[in-house]
């Protein structure tokens, strides 16, 4: 194994993860409940360590409870006297909780830091939460759109058909992909692998939602929570397990599609290459990419994005079973967010809590051999805030 470039950097020491999906928990403050005591546990500390918590929750309109970092000190009373704050950015809100957590810790402001991603999605009825993730979008221009976001996303697709061929075969493939890895998921929504047939084939069951996109090319509506604890360097040294950031960036674009190429997805560009070239690797030195695959159309793209295939050939890097489960750089190894699930304020949280299982081999049924290096790439709307992470223990 190689000396880990990352030995004396802020690190994930312990972790907690809910089942994703239609769960009874009633609200974020349930959720936050059902795993902060966990990941304490699983880190070896106690409430009295922890010296600031970062709360990703979405929200904005799935429930009239607001203020999410005060709903901490209701769910776990012993955290109620530790600074809290909220953090929103669209769905990568997860991200950009633990993002400013590590900094918290790198800027010397605190030693142990708790991050929580949560969110309570199915209280509404399914066309209420397309309206309310539609605000993940330039409003103005975007937010008239028919079937929510995924019509956003099936407007990208329509644009790649026609300029690189239609990709619905391909988008179907990535579906399978991601619904045959969610199998071994224990914490996945969906664990049933669905088949290329399925996939590719519209039907009562597999409706076109927004065309070109059908249901199978869509994440899912979920409910969950994922929290995290990350430890300064010295602290982090004696913990049982230590996951550090070889690299991580942020990038951001244009909120509105109006005012860049769609299909570029330049921020993903940005923060990822940021990240590989500050890690001081190529992507195929990668054992594992958990990636965001809101809908399919977007997994495509950041092959492409990646570098992993030329503009408009991403459909290669699944013909040639490069990124499968078995393959030279397998990607959503977990099933994605398509078949684990996506509630909104866990997803980031969640992507780095399944790479951080793979970098320390507690990955169980889904535990790929000998990863030393893990990336994770989490988007906030089409593509407009952009954070890619790369993990190794150490």
């Amino acid at each position: 194994m190689s000396v880990p470039v990352n030995a004396g950097t802020t690190s994930i020491i312990g972790w907690k993860h809910s089942v994703f999906g239609k769960l009874d928990l009633p609200d974020a403050s349930s959720l936050i409940g059902s795993v902060v005591p966990g990941a304490l546990d699983h880190a070896g500390v106690v409430p009295e360590d922890v010296d600031g918590i970062f709360v990703g929750v979405y929200n904005n309109g799935f429930s009239t409870q607001g203020f999410e970092a005060g709903l901490v000190s209701m769910a776990v009373p012993a955290l109620a006297e530790v600074p809290a704050t909220r953090l929103e950015n669209a769905c990568a809100t997860g991200s950009a909780a633990l993002y400013a957590a590590l900094d918290f810790i790198e800027s010397g402001r605190g030693k142990i830091a708790l991050v929580v991603g949560a969110e309570k999605m199915t209280g509404v009825t399914s066309a209420r939460a397309g309206e309310i993730l539609l605000s993940g979008c330039y409003g103005p221009e975007e937010s008239s759109v028919e079937s929510g976001f995924a019509g956003v996303f099936a407007g990208i697709a329509s644009a790649y058909a026609d300029r690189y061929g239609d990709p619905s075969d391909t988008l179907a493939r990535i579906a399978a992909k991601n619904h045959h890895n969610g199998v071994t998921n224990p914490y996945a929504q969906i664990r049933k692998d669905l088949g290329f047939e399925f996939c590719s084939t519209v039907s009562e069951r597999n409706p076109m939602v927004a065309p070109p996109l059908r249901r199978t090319d869509c994440s899912l509506i979920s409910d969950g929570a994922v929290a995290l604890v990350v430890a300064a360097p010295d602290v982090a040294r004696s913990a049982a397990r230590r996951v550090g950031f070889r690299a991580r960036a942020h990038a951001n674009d244009f909120m509105a599609l109006s005012k860049r190429d769609p299909l570029e997805f330049a921020g993903v560009r940005r923060a990822w290459s940021a990240a590989i070239e500050q890690a001081g690797i190529n992507t195929m030195d990668l054992d594992l990419l958990e990636t965001h695959d809101c809908f399919t159309i977007a997994e495509l793209l950041q092959y492409e994005a990646f570098g992993l295939a030329e503009r408009g050939h991403g459909r290669r890097a699944l013909e040639e079973g490069l990124v499968a489960a078995d393959g030279k750089l397998p990607v959503n190894r977990s099933g994605g967010l398509k078949a684990k699930g996506h509630p909104i304020g866990a997803t980031g949280v969640s992507m780095h809590a399944i790479a951080a299982m793979q970098v320390t081999g507690d990955a169980g049924d889904m535990q790929l051999p000998a990863v030393e290096l893990a990336g994770v790439f989490n988007m906030g709307g089409s593509a407009v805030a952009n954070y890619a992470s790369i993990l190794e223990a150490w």
